[in-house]
């Protein structure tokens, strides 16, 4: 299934207005196709290609998009008509191929329009005609003026411009202008009856018009009469109807979808302002905090000043500590040498003691020796030291 994406066409896919302005084409092309051999270049869905092949002897759909040329292949099976996967600006076919050349609404979409001309002179036979129609540059600006340039356009013409190109390459151009224009219609029941066009009015302006179209030739060309297509689907009132009762549609859809979407953004006001809410009490409270968080920091300021001139406090005791410690090793280290000198003077006096001891041990014997007292009685010997 191709989905319409707005480069080309899809029956089905796209309203009945937009429809016959493409079918209107093929309708007028229809009548120069009789008995030829037709190319449908840029073919699309291949929907135009299957109007021309009910008077064309054979009808060739070229088109560049591989789905395109797989969906016209499926929808539109006769035996005279077949769809090939191509690029506009390089045919695949012989020159002098075709008797009648259509493109409708493909030269805007082609970077290099002026090879795709060349192509067309070159497959076209001394006696063809070449069918070629484009938006109008100035119009279709005016109609896209809210949805901007379409992205499938590469280049747009007006009116001078497509006739100067077309002139450069085709001795013979016969120009028309396409508009879809309102008019009244009555139709016998009758499907035999013949059927008569009055169009009003003098010479209708270019630059108004919707479209171009002209049937290019090598030879000169008889003229070809105004022509109106009324399409199946051809009661204007009942298609404005229906499309303005599609808009209403639309637009009850759109006023749905925005007293939703007005709900929604109430919704949304109000959660926003209990957000809000909650943001301006989580403020206080991160404010709150942050006075919390600076008391606690000058505490611990404070604290941090404390600290250090305990620590330096502490270092200084420790620094006196070990000073009273080293003082009080070197008092130890005196007192271990005091005793040594106390121990070897006891020991000294001790041996003193004992000598003196002995001597008074001896001194009492020669006390009381009998030769020592005599001595004394006559004077003689030492004399004794008193005890």
């Amino acid at each position: 299934m191709v989905e319409f994406t707005g480069e080309r066409v899809i029956p089905g896919q796209v309203d009945d207005d937009l429809l016959n302005e493409h079918l209107a084409r093929y309708a007028f092309a229809v009548r120069l196709a009789s008995g030829k051999r037709v190319l449908d270049a840029g073919c699309g869905a291949g929907y135009g290609s299957a109007e021309l092949v009910k008077s064309a002897l054979s009808v060739t759909g070229v088109d560049i998009a591989a789905e395109a040329v797989g969906f016209a292949r499926e929808h539109y099976r006769l035996p005279n008509l077949h769809f090939e996967q191509a690029s506009c600006t390089a045919l695949p076919h012989r020159n002098a191929a075709f008797d009648l050349v259509v493109a409708f609404e493909v030269i805007e979409h082609l970077p290099d329009w002026r090879a795709f001309l060349v192509e067309v002179r070159r497959v076209l036979t001394p006696g063809g005609q070449f069918i070629v129609s484009t938006p109008n540059k100035r119009y279709y600006a005016e109609s896209r003026a809210r949805a901007g340039p379409n992205p499938f356009h590469a280049h747009e013409f007006d009116f001078a411009e497509f006739r100067t190109e077309l002139e450069s390459i085709f001795p013979h151009i016969s120009l028309f202008l396409e508009n879809h224009a309102e008019g009244v219609v009555f139709r016998p029941l009758d499907a035999g009856a013949a059927a008569e066009v009055r169009v009003d009015g003098g010479d209708p302006p270019p630059d108004e018009s919707h479209f171009f179209l002209a049937v290019c030739a090598h030879s000169p060309q008889t003229a070809i009469a105004t022509f109106v297509y009324v399409p199946k689907a051809g009661n204007v009132l009942r298609e404005r109807e229906t499309h303005i009762a599609l808009l209403e549609a639309e637009l009850r859809q759109k006023n749905t979808w925005l007293d939703e979407t007005r709900q929604s953004l109430a919704q949304l006001d109000q959660k926003h302002r209990g957000l809000q809410a909650e943001l301006e009490e989580s403020n206080r409270w991160a404010q709150r905090l942050n006075t919390e968080l600076d008391k606690a920091s000058a505490a611990i300021a404070e604290l941090d000043r404390e600290n250090l001139t305990k620590t330096e406090w502490a270092e200084r005791l420790d620094a006196e500590l070990e000073a009273k410690a080293r003082e009080l090793a070197q008092c130890v280290e005196y007192l271990h040498t005091s005793e040594k000198t106390v121990e070897e003077r006891t020991r000294w006096a001790q041996q003193l003691d004992a000598e003196v001891q002995q001597l008074r041990a001896r001194l009492s014997l020669v006390e009381a020796s009998r030769w020592v007292r005599l001595g004394r009685r006559v004077g003689l010997g030492p004399a004794a030291p008193s005890q």
